[in-house]
């Protein structure tokens, strides 16, 4: 335990619990998290489950990350960005960039850099303080911190698999489950932006078929169809609505077919303006 800290050792407890709810609800969306370096559509029945779970049910970054990982080895640390503000008036794009910043913490990992980790789990706690989740949340600073420093890759993807899942718990506790989904988006676009990326890059069949998630990008537009309409017609939601359609056609390929190279490159395209416009902070 980090420190034999007492309350360290009570978080990583309740961490170790939250990731086996966690892995019970991505069992109902993904019988199995490589399925999608596969290529394998999802059933209906799987679908129909997703909708009976929340959005902890769409895939982690990690887990997109290391299906690409499966195609061969990457140059993690050339996918950094330079760092993000924190300090957004809106609440929605604070948790979009949530999201962002939890998918490029698992870049941090994989490219085993454990001063970008730290740097980047400042930001998303930041970002979280200022969406005022609970005080359980902030406390989880100090052992990715730790975690770091000691260089445990494993436990460092858990817990930041756990510092998500607990802000969209605080969030909806808090009455903020609106955003939950924003943060799950932000997340997704992201991780979607770099593998899309690698693989416009360095084009095979077996490595852009990871990207054809057609159900996903369906599941994740009738949540944001779903927002309040204060929510839904934030400036950046309204562009990411409008974006998801033409990303959900490019993904949308036969079963047995992978996105072309156009395809993934106009996805790539697609991700990295949402990523940017998340971030770009409104002038006064």
């Amino acid at each position: 335990m980090p420190g034999d800290n007492p309350n360290a050792i009570r978080l990583t407890c309740r961490m170790i619990c939250k990731l086996r709810l966690f892995a019970c609800s991505v069992a109902l969306f993904f019988p199995c998290a490589f399925a999608v370096a596969q290529g394998t559509p999802l059933t209906k029945e799987e679908i129909a489950g997703a909708d009976r779970t929340d959005d902890f049910s769409i895939p982690m970054p990690a887990e997109l990350m290391a299906a690409l990982t499966k195609q061969g080895k990457l140059d993690w640390a050339s996918k950094f960005r330079a760092p993000i503000p924190t300090d957004y008036q809106s609440r929605a794009q604070l948790a979009l960039n949530l999201g962002t910043l939890v998918a490029d913490g698992f870049i941090a990992v994989e490219a085993q850099d454990a001063r970008q980790v730290k740097n980047l789990g400042k930001d998303i706690l930041q970002i979280a303080k200022n969406l005022g989740v609970s005080k359980d949340v902030l406390m989880r600073g100090s052992s990715i911190t730790d975690f770091a420093e000691r260089k445990q890759w494993d436990q460092l993807k858990e817990e930041l698999e756990a510092t998500q899942n607990e802000v969209k718990e605080s969030m909806n506790e808090g009455k903020d489950s609106d955003l939950i989904t924003l943060v799950t988006v932000g997340g997704w676009v992201r991780g979607v932006e770099v593998i899309s990326g690698h693989i416009a890059a360095n084009y095979n069949d077996a490595s852009a078929r990871i990207l054809r998630q057609p159900e996903i990008v369906s599941y994740l537009s009738k949540k944001l169809d779903a927002l309040p309409a204060k929510v839904r017609d934030e400036p950046r939601v309204k562009t990411t609505r409008v974006k998801l359609m033409e990303i959900g056609k490019l993904v949308a390929c036969p079963r047995d077919e992978a996105p072309s190279a156009a395809s993934v490159k106009r996805l790539n395209e697609l991700t990295s303006e949402l990523v940017a416009a998340f971030a770009k902070k409104d002038t006064k």
